[in-house]
């Protein structure tokens, strides 16, 4: 039996959230850009440009002068000051939550710093939950929240948002988006999703991997995570554990990590293994430890020096066999290896350099994060956009009376 095709609804709810996907990670665009892009006519742009228009989500206008001549195309902008989501980040240092607009455009933000104390999901939940309403209370009444979602430094079950293990922060089984929607009640439920696979999603959207359809992004945050994009799409894996680049075995017969086995690329490459090669360890920490370990061996001290070529060689040596197995077209170091890596570049190129095929490595770019430490923020906000841009009328249907 033969499935009937799409129904002409099905095709213009999915033109809608194709158009509105345009304007949100490419800014403001116009009705005839629309047309190519898209590879629909210019009435069917017009009609669905006055859908969004009409549900409040994108706004056209007049452009500036263009120097051409004949009439000018009227540019699509997404309305980002009226429709925005709710994005959390838990990470071992820090918590963050952010207020972002349709279009990538941060309105508010809080953030606190975390000590390294066991894990108390109510204190967290109810620290995010507080900066939410923070936030709430200092928007306009015509604003909708269309999602919510959080970043946190652990595994994550894709299903439901129930952090498996957060070894780093002490997390275990922990049902933190349920939680966390129950605290900050605006009848939305909180997607989560592994901090590292989300900032690999926002390198790849918004980032310096903004257009690459394979992309693996590495993430350092006391521990070490990770996130693979393969032609296009983030590799989430069958339970949503996928990437889980830092317990990479790198020495099976190296240092212990905090998962219970030895030489995992975390162990190797992590903030305790740099200070204490560097000899710092106890001193400085988190991101503070780290860039005085770099800036020791910038200055030629021996001791960092080597410690920075240490950990280079076990993060050339993981990162190469990551371009051994994807073949991605670039490798993003983000959080606190963007430090690692500048400081002990020549030491990763030359590992990949000795290790990899050269079919694999010869197109790889070798990149530092364009977001810095909102990545993960970011990430989070395209993760809580995911239902408003996949059909942009049936969302808002639920969230307007």
């Amino acid at each position: 039996m033969m499935r009937a095709g799409p129904s002409q609804e099905e095709i213009r709810r999915h033109n809608l959230g194709v158009l509105l996907r345009h304007v949100h990670l490419g800014g403001p665009t116009s009705r005839a850009e629309l047309t190519s892009l898209m590879g629909l006519n210019r009435s069917t742009i017009m009609a669905l440009t006055a859908d969004l228009t009409a549900a409040g989500l994108v706004r056209e206008e007049l452009p500036g002068d263009t120097g051409k001549a004949g009439r000018p195309s009227l540019v699509v902008r997404p309305e980002t000051a009226r429709v925005y989501v709710l994005a959390f980040e838990v990470g071992v240092d820090r918590l963050a939550a952010a207020r972002i607009g349709l279009g990538g455009v941060i309105l508010d933000r809080r953030e606190a710093v975390r000590e390294r104390e066991p894990f108390d999901m109510g204190q967290i939940v109810g620290t995010l939950a507080g900066f939410a309403r923070q936030m709430q209370r200092e928007t306009r009444d015509d604003t909708v929240c269309v999602g919510a979602a959080a970043a946190f430094c652990g595994a994550v079950r894709k299903a439901d948002g129930f952090v498996r293990i957060g070894p780093n922060i002490g997390a275990e089984e922990a049902p933190f988006g349920e939680e966390l929607s129950r605290s900050i009640a605006l009848g939305l439920p909180v997607s989560v999703g592994n901090d590292a696979n989300l900032a690999a999603l926002a390198e790849q959207t918004r980032g310096v991997g903004a257009g690459c359809r394979d992309l693996v992004y590495l993430h350092g945050d006391v521990g070490i995570g990770g996130g693979i994009v393969v032609n296009g799409q983030l590799l989430g894996g069958a339970g949503g554990y996928g990437g889980e680049i830092g317990h990479m075995v790198v020495n099976p017969d190296g240092r212990l990590c905090g998962c219970g086995s030895r030489g995992c690329l975390e162990a190797e490459v992590g903030e305790r293994a740099l200070l204490e090669h560097a000899g710092r360890y106890g001193e400085a920490v988190g991101r503070d430890g780290v860039r005085a370990v770099v800036d020791a061996a910038d200055r030629g001290d021996v001791v960092a020096q080597d410690a920075m070529q240490r950990v280079g060689n076990y993060l050339g040596l993981g990162v190469g066999s990551l371009i051994n197995v994807f073949n991605p077209e670039m490798v993003v170091f983000g959080g606190m290896l963007r430090e690692i890596y500048l400081g002990s570049a020549a030491q990763v190129r030359s590992r990949i350099a000795a290790g990899t095929l050269v079919a694999t490595r010869e197109h790889v770019r070798l990149r530092t994060s364009a977001l810095g430490d909102d990545a993960t923020l970011m990430g989070a906000a395209e993760l809580a956009f995911t239902r408003v841009l996949a059909d942009p009328l049936e969302a808002l249907s639920r969230l307007t009376p």
